[in-house]
């Protein structure tokens, strides 16, 4: 029983070990398509070890086919496409336990790894595939992918600094987001339950979300963290409880070996006299040797059992001292995040600065007399397979497999 205490404390401490993912909250859980790449994970607890098996020949990252099924060793083909990660990770251990006829329904976890790529064509700089970002929108679609396209004759200023400013927007918004990471990770350090923000954040929508994302994070992070070292101090407490009755149990055994000794004792005096059979005097012998063998058991449990404390106090002390460790390396590696972005900021300020120079009225053409239509469309395929062309504009959000359409029709100026 304590064994298998031990164990469910144990595998307590692991589950809440895993790192606990930030999403964005979706309206609709999200269904997947082909392309997208999933990251599965089994595990099967085995009642009769007590033990989990990572089932590392299922384990591993799988690409949506075509026909929007992936393989799955054991399984077979499974179609996933319009289905959530939870219905894909409910078919893979329903199909390993079916298969196999296992007694234990095996655990897998589902996760995407990697959202199907968008494609923009059209009037831009650098057509083709590209990598999909959530909250991405046409805007930020059209600075990956390079802006407008440029004139031949080289007279694009009104279109270089469109670009560089979208450019400029989309890392001004990624700013944002190191900054508020990097206030939680200040507070994390600091042991605070509150994080101060820079006050700039607060001004926008946009900033808001961000603050109240990575509050939600450090509360999430901050209770995993005291869940695990509960766990370890329940397994302490039960492991003194166990000391402490051993003792008791050692005081009863060892009362009743010297009562035994004192038998023993008063028996071989009289088995000199010839008063006493030796069969008698050997069984009482025996009951003692058992009686120390029992004694050195608990003993020898006692002394597991603190071994089992200490450990458990350095897997404590070892969580708190890797928590510090990640989050000293994540301020690091966002500082030096900052410093990058502030380059390329400087760099696409610089940009916008050199297509004012070059065509004054840049600015103004961009968003002001005599701009050049743009028209945005999204070819998008539903759940059934069906794909359908949708009017956009440049706040327009992107989802995975979309094809974003530029179209750059230049406005005629009367001469007259």
């Amino acid at each position: 029983m304590l064994q298998k205490t031990r164990a469910l404390l144990a595998v307590g401490v692991l589950l809440m070990a895993t790192p606990v993912l930030a999403q964005q909250a979706q309206t609709e859980p999200y269904r997947l398509g082909t392309m997208d790449k999933l990251r599965v994970r089994v595990a099967e607890w085995q009642s009769a070890e007590g033990a989990f098996r990572d089932w590392s020949a299922v384990s591993g990252d799988y690409g949506v086919g075509p026909a929007g099924t992936i393989s799955v060793p054991f399984v077979g083909e499974l179609s996933v496409a319009g289905k959530t990660t939870e219905d894909v990770a409910t078919a893979i251990s329903d199909g390993l336990q079916q298969k196999l006829g296992l007694p234990d329904r095996p655990e897998a976890s589902v996760e995407l790894a990697e959202f199907r790529p968008i494609f923009v064509s059209g009037d831009v700089q650098t057509p083709g595939r590209y990598p999909y970002d959530p909250q991405l929108t046409v805007l930020k679609a059209l600075s990956i992918a390079g802006g407008m396209r440029r004139s031949e004759t080289g007279q694009g200023g009104a279109r270089d600094f469109i670009t560089a400013q979208g450019n400029y927007d989309v890392m001004a918004a990624q700013r944002d987001g190191l900054l508020a990471r990097r206030a939680r990770l200040e507070a994390e350090a600091e042991g605070k339950d509150q994080i101060d923000f820079p006050p700039e954040l607060a001004k926008t929508a946009a900033g808001k979300k961000l603050m109240a994302d990575e509050t939600n994070l450090m509360q999430a992070r901050q209770k995993r963290l005291r869940l695990q070292l509960a766990s370890l101090d329940d397994l302490k407490r039960l492991l003194q409880a166990e000391i402490e009755s051993l003792q008791k149990k050692i005081a009863t055994q060892s009362r009743q070996t010297d009562l035994s000794r004192e038998e023993l004792k008063g028996l071989g005096n009289l088995a000199g006299k010839g008063l006493v059979v030796n069969q008698r005097v050997l069984t009482l012998e025996q009951t003692i040797a058992e009686l120390e063998g029992k004694l050195l058991d608990m003993d020898t449990a006692i002394l597991r059992a603190k071994q089992d404390i200490a450990k458990a106090t350095q897997d404590a002390i070892s969580l708190q001292n890797d928590r510090d460790t990640e989050i000293a390396q994540a301020r690091q590696q966002t500082e030096s995040d900052l410093d990058a972005l502030n380059l390329k900021m400087g760099m696409y300020s610089g940009l916008m600065t050199e297509a004012l120079e070059r065509a004054p009225d840049a600015a103004r053409n961009a968003g002001g007399r005599n701009p050049p239509e743009t028209r945005f469309t999204i070819v998008r395929t539903d759940s059934d397979g069906k794909a359908g062309e949708v009017e956009a504009d440049e706040n327009t959000p992107v989802l995975p497999g979309d094809v974003i359409k530029v179209e750059v029709t230049p406005t005629v100026v009367n001469s007259n």
